[in-house]
């Protein structure tokens, strides 16, 4: 029997990205590159960047990245015992949050921002299944500076992947059962690799 390929890795281009229990919608370029340019300096500018600690392996580590939680009023989230208070939208966000859900079709009211200094600030393997998100909760997730790989894998079959690179501009809404069948990354690079911003669009029920 011929060994099942466990992760693939070839061009996605704009439409929908066919996986099992999945609904993903990919827009390489939402923003063109004069305009993800502009967002990008104006968001790392305009952001309330602080760094969180996590509680791993009987310590307090620091989140290898940098957060920022916006969105309307008692919109809290919580993640990994990290409780969020939102901060009023910026002017860059409100531009980008139209954007996103004219593609989209949905009103989102809160957003997750992340910002990725250099290759070694990452994410690990999770879904976005807080009970405050829903019960198949729409995430879209917008990109600007440098490109990053993205991973998904299957909850149920680790083998079953699938990788590709969130470019700046990009758009990735996953809807649907997505979040209860699939998880997903940023992992580490050993490659020199620039500041990237990711916002990640969601509806969040009032606290």
């Amino acid at each position: 029997m011929a060994q099942q390929a466990s992760l693939f890795e070839e061009p996605v281009v704009a439409g929908a990205i066919v996986l099992p229990d999945a609904d993903l919608l990919f827009v390489p370029e939402l923003f063109d590159a004069a305009t993800s340019e502009r967002l990008f300096a104006e968001l790392h500018a305009t952001t309330a960047w602080k760094q969180d600690t996590i509680h791993m392996y009987g310590k307090r580590l620091p989140v290898p990245r940098l957060t920022a939680w916006y969105g309307e009023r008692k919109t809290a989230y919580t993640y990994s015992h990290i409780r969020m208070d939102p901060h009023r939208w910026t002017a860059p966000l409100r531009e980008v949050k139209a954007a996103v859900e004219a593609q989209a079709g949905v009103a989102f009211n809160s957003a997750l921002a992340n910002l990725y200094r250099d290759g070694q600030d990452s994410v690990a393997w999770h879904a976005d299944d807080e009970a405050e998100l829903g019960h198949h909760p729409v995430i879209a997730s917008v990109s600007f500076g440098a490109t990053r790989r993205f991973d998904l894998r299957h909850v149920a079959d680790r083998s079953l992947r699938r990788s590709f690179a969130l470019t700046p501009g990009s758009l990735l809404v996953m809807r649907g059962p997505t979040q209860h069948h699939w998880e997903h990354r940023v992992a580490k690079t050993t490659k020199p690799v620039g500041p990237r911003i990711n916002l990640t669009f969601r509806q969040t029920s009032r606290t």
